[in-house]
């Protein structure tokens, strides 16, 4: 099964647990008046949406470069993840705003009603489902390359997290009554905090992406350490490296003895190509300048 299929399989897999995941909450939410677990299905909803943005972006990206697209099309996979976690801090700053309007009445003296049992049965089956898609979906993306799967492999396990936090919040006011009701918009907001924080961490390694930051500086050691494995090739230098989607692009200079004829000269690039694309992937962008050394 080639790459591209192989996302969407995993994709649609976590798309049909969605859509069972989010009916569930919403209804469980609504007969268990849990402002919690509605947060929860809104998160489920937004989780859905996300898996379409996968499907489509991938599609996108898995297209072969063009002559408007010299490098390809990979950025288009970098966008999907960004635009992930951009829907991820629209959720959570829905859910923030819901709990803290409850928060505001309950301090205003209004009376909160405790969430039902069925809202709470509903949080621990997401905890179940949403860790397994997470583990799932995480491994297959980090198999197949894929940052927007790995991104939305995240989005499984916020989750899950956000039902932990809906689980301690709904079970509190459930067992502790009607006077610590209080318990589940409290829940609800830190919920909405806690994906925040994760879709600030998709969005900085997107943007670092689509705004050509460099690959980490262990990586680029590498580069150098396998080009300087080459006895005749001298001086590595000039190094640039970034990220197209799934794969990366080297270029550099490296410097060996002017009187080599040109042909042992290409040969010698030709090699480094290689050694560099059994490394990086058959897919990694290299270019090699080659001079003479002075």
């Amino acid at each position: 099964m080639n790459r591209e299929k192989e996302i969407y399989k995993v994709t649609l897999v976590g798309s049909v647990g969605n859509v069972a995941l989010l009916t569930f909450k919403f209804i469980a939410g609504i007969l268990g008046n849990s402002a919690a677990m509605i947060a929860d299905a809104v998160h489920s909803l937004s989780d859905f949406l996300t898996d379409i943005v996968v499907l489509v972006f991938v599609h996108i990206s898995t297209k072969p470069q063009d002559t408007s697209h010299d490098y390809g099309h990979g950025k288009f996979e970098t966008i999907a993840s960004f635009l992930i976690g951009l829907a991820l801090i629209a959720a959570a700053t829905g859910i923030i705003i819901s709990g803290g309007m409850e928060l505001i009445a309950w301090l205003k003296g209004e009376p909160l009603e405790s969430p039902g049992l069925l809202a709470l049965w509903a949080a621990l089956l997401s905890i179940a489902i949403k860790e397994i898609l997470y583990h799932y979906t995480a491994h297959r993306g980090k198999t197949l390359d894929s940052q927007a799967m790995i991104a939305n492999a995240w989005h499984h396990r916020s989750d899950a997290l956000s039902s932990i936090g809906a689980a301690i919040g709904i079970g509190g006011a459930i067992l502790l009554g009607n006077h610590w009701a209080v318990l589940d918009p409290l829940a609800s907001i830190i919920i909405g905090i806690m994906l925040i924080k994760v879709a600030i961490e998709l969005l900085k390694t997107s943007i670092g992406e689509l705004t050509e930051c460099s690959l980490s500086v262990e990586t680029e050691e590498e580069i150098i350490h396998l080009i300087q494995s080459y006895p005749d090739v001298q001086q590595p230098h000039n190094l640039r490296t970034r990220r197209i989607g799934n794969r990366i692009a080297i270029e550099v200079h490296v410097r060996m003895d002017g009187d080599l004829p040109l042909s042992q000269v290409h040969d010698r690039a030709t090699s480094i190509e290689h050694k560099l694309k059994e490394r990086f992937g058959p897919q990694t962008h290299v270019t090699i300048h080659m001079e003479p050394v002075k």
